[in-house]
């Protein structure tokens, strides 16, 4: 199994640097369903992560050889495409039948999942302070997310079937992540990442409709340029960080992207209420998120 470099500090950046850019990403990503279908989406995504992602590697001398491919697991590598591409599909297709907090809320059983599969996988192992950070997040969560879970209980219809979707994207992500962070006994997360892109751009390349993106206006292009920007820097702090930290830390610190989605989406409802509805959010949300933050540092920085 694959064992951490121990450079927790640089994990940690780069996991705080991953909710940045995935707690904004929902508003980009809602802006830019309001004039592109789903597939079209994701494959632009994808396909600007690999061409950028391949220039770079090219100038640093720094593409896969064949040996290098030869020699890893190319089963996991399917598992990994495979998995992320359908993450992408469900949480979009959940997303725009929902809502950005409420896909943030819902996606957040990724990073619980990951965290799970980091100790039943690789061995890693929580300390007693770790397990009360746990409670404590998930209390946090509970007062944090109160009305959006309520919302979703007495949910019916679109709404309930977005929120489903959102749920199995979630599973599809950790299983992904996992399969990920064991290719890296073999591969370097760069090369691992450029294998990723390139299958699942070939993969959505028949479901894309290339002429709409051409007929976009300026505004939803460049939100459109900046989610496929997102999804690079993102996923390549993702897949670094777990070359350096243990997977069940950086599930924790992940846990705190909603707070972010929640934030951006009440600063651009102010600035451009036009482009998406605010989220309101009562005391008992802000003690919650106080909760999820102090539970998130406990997990993460415990034993360090």
């Amino acid at each position: 199994m694959h064992k951490t470099s121990g450079r927790w500090r640089f994990g940690l950046a780069l996991s705080l640097l991953t909710v940045l850019l995935w707690g904004i990403l929902p508003i980009a990503l809602t802006v830019t369903l309001q004039v592109l279908d789903v597939y079209t989406v994701i494959w632009f995504r994808f396909l600007v992560s690999f061409v950028l992602l391949a220039v770079y590697l090219k100038v640093r001398g720094k593409l896969p050889t064949l040996a290098q491919l030869r020699s890893s697991s190319w089963q996991l590598l399917a598992i990994a495409t495979i998995f992320l591409a359908t993450n992408y599909i469900l949480f979009l297709q959940g997303l725009a039948l929902t809502s950005p907090a409420n896909a943030e809320v819902l996606i957040q059983f990724a990073s619980l999942l990951l965290g799970l599969g980091g100790l039943v996988f690789f061995q890693e192992r929580y300390q007693l302070r770790q397990w009360i950070g746990v409670s404590v997040l998930i209390l946090g969560f509970v007062l944090f997310f109160h009305e959006q879970l309520t919302n979703l209980i007495t949910a019916h219809g679109k709404y309930l079937l977005g929120s489903g979707l959102i749920v199995l994207g979630a599973a599809a992500w950790a299983v992904y992540a996992l399969a990920q962070k064991q290719l890296l006994q073999s591969l370097s997360s760069p090369t691992i990442m450029l294998i990723i892109y390139g299958g699942c751009t070939l993969f959505f390349t028949p479901f894309a409709t290339v002429k709409t993106i051409v007929s976009m206006n300026f505004f939803h292009l460049v939100i459109l340029i900046f989610c496929g920007l997102n999804t690079l820097i993102a996923y390549g702090a993702f897949a670094e960080s777990l070359e350096h930290w243990e997977a069940s830390r950086i599930s924790a610190v992940l846990a705190i992207a909603p707070i972010v989605t929640l934030i951006s989406v009440w600063f651009v409802s102010i600035i451009a209420f036009h482009l998406i509805t605010p989220e309101r959010l009562t005391f008992m949300g802000i003690v919650g998120a106080v909760l999820v933050v102090s539970g998130s540092v406990t997990i993460a920085l415990s034993g360090e």
